[in-house]
């Protein structure tokens, strides 16, 4: 049986990283990495074939070749997944659907064949032995939380690394804490669920056998939920594979409370992490009781974060507006929080409410639900009536962005992380795509671009005060570039 894996294009948000992924020539940040694992789970004489949108052309002759077709999805890609879905069933292929998307609305897809639900450890056996067995059901949903213990490697040689920025991995699922807005616990429990040491290992081994020496980025949804494990199992592993490997810089997503382990940041930077992605979500205690974000109260966030700055992790934060208790006033206060604190990538969004979580089921008992989910909390839009009320809302969301984002605003952060940051004990080797990033900069930014002041000045500050981190300068200078086009194209120009 011949299966086609397709992985739907994302539209262009913060998170693409569509504008920077053009410096170093690269056509998208991630692989599918659930799909690759996915693939993994598939009987092995299966012919297996992958098709991601955002590296390539999913072509009728991929279409003719399948017999079935398996589409895995957040909600972020629900528009490529309808369009993919379309196509298949104009040409008579069975599809089976997996992943967030599909897991939180299941009832929206009529025209999806077979629907697996939840963890494909447990949901996908049952589909496979029916598919042998040629009695197929439509919907696979099992019990419970499987044992990634026993998840196997993912299949990379079904994808082109040269073709993506970074690489991804899993070490855990779940998380111990239970936002309100957030259904990462709906999905996989709050109990952290973690792969042996070995299992990660052998996965970083076959990326590097498959000559990979970059970024990887570990998708869990709390990386520090089980310190304990992380302290005496995973990172000394970490550290000691590292010692004779080239390259391999590793970025991931934590709580707040990692600022209160000082020998889990150093650890963490030992083993080559180089930067976390945290939820701070908004400086409002009251916001913070509102949404049980119980981690972030009763503490100096700033100073946490720059703990954590001074430890060699930069942070990346999300930061939401559009709480009931948030008052005018947070705007203002958000955009102080955020240049106080050197965040330079700032992720803010308006407040929406996944399906499956408490904030969705609050809302719509109170019939304050008012679109669909849209999966992108960076768009400008949400699908909740605000307390404030929608137009007070926007207003406000829009001056945030107007500051954080402007050259000014952003280069002044730039400068202050950069200030703060402790030099990396890890860097990924420069080939010719990256020293060519350099010039394309200079030219798109530097001349051409409307931030050609900051950008000359923060390399010159970098070169005569921190001449190590003029890569990372570099980077961040990037990247700001596309989270400006990403306002001025799809927040500010869409108002």
């Amino acid at each position: 049986m011949n299966i086609l894996l397709i992985y739907p294009k994302f539209p262009e948000t913060f998170w693409s990283f569509t504008y920077a992924l053009r410096f170093i020539k690269k056509k998208s940040a991630f692989p599918p990495l659930g799909l690759l694992t996915v693939a993994a789970l598939l009987p092995e004489e299966w012919p297996k074939r992958l098709v991601d949108e955002n590296t390539e052309a999913l072509t009728d002759d991929d279409l003719d070749w399948a017999d079935l077709a398996l589409i895995g999805a957040m909600a972020l890609q629900r528009k490529g997944a309808d369009r993919i879905i379309a196509r298949c069933n104009s040409k008579g292929l069975k599809v089976v659907a997996g992943g967030p998307l599909f897991t939180a609305e299941p009832e929206a897809f009529a025209q999806v064949d077979h629907l697996v639900l939840g963890e494909a450890e447990l949901s996908l056996p049952a589909l496979i032995a029916d598919l042998n067995d040629g009695c197929p059901k439509r919907i696979y949903q099992a019990d419970g939380y499987p044992d990634i213990r026993e998840t196997p490697v993912p299949l990379w040689d079904l994808i082109s690394m040269r073709r993506y920025a970074s690489m991804n991995i899993q070490y855990s699922r779940g998380c111990p804490f239970d936002c309100d807005f957030c259904n990462i616990t709906a999905l996989f429990g709050r109990t952290p669920r973690i792969k042996t040491p070995q299992q990660i290992i052998a996965e970083l081994d076959a990326m590097y056998a498959a000559g990979w020496h970059g970024n990887v980025f570990f998708v869990d949804d709390n990386f520090i939920g089980n310190k304990r494990s992380l302290k005496t199992h995973l990172l000394p592993a970490l550290i000691e594979w590292r010692k004779d490997k080239k390259g391999f810089v590793f970025f991931t997503e934590a709580s707040i409370n990692l600022a209160d382990d000082p020998e889990l940041l150093e650890l963490m930077s030992k083993a080559g992490f180089d930067s976390v992605f945290i939820g701070i979500e908004t400086p409002d205690e009251n916001s913070l009781t509102e949404c049980c974000k119980i981690q972030n109260k009763n503490r100096d966030l700033i100073q946490d974060i720059k703990k954590i700055h001074r430890s060699g992790l930069q942070v990346m934060g999300g930061f939401i507006v559009g709480f009931d208790s948030d008052t005018p006033s947070i705007f203002q206060r958000q955009i102080d929080f955020i240049q106080n604190s050197s965040i330079v990538t700032a992720m803010v969004g308006l407040l929406q409410a996944p399906p499956g979580t408490r904030l969705f089921d609050r809302l719509a008992g109170e019939r304050r639900i008012s679109a669909e989910f849209s999966g992108d909390n960076v768009d400008g839009r949400t699908n909740i009536i605000p307390a404030m009320g929608l137009e007070r809302l926007t207003e406000g969301y829009l001056a945030i962005m107007k500051h954080i984002y402007s050259p000014r605003g952003y280069y002044q952060r730039v400068k202050g992380i950069l200030k703060e940051l402790k030099s990396p004990s890890a860097t990924v080797p420069a080939d010719w795509q990256r020293l060519l990033a350099f010039w394309r900069a200079c030219l798109r930014l530097g001349i051409l671009g409307k931030e050609r002041y900051q950008y000359w000045r923060l390399m010159i500050w970098t070169l005569v005060r921190r001449p190590r981190m003029l890569p990372l300068a570099v980077t961040l200078a990037i990247y700001g570039y596309h989270y400006r086009r990403i306002c001025e194209l799809h927040i500010l120009g869409a108002q």
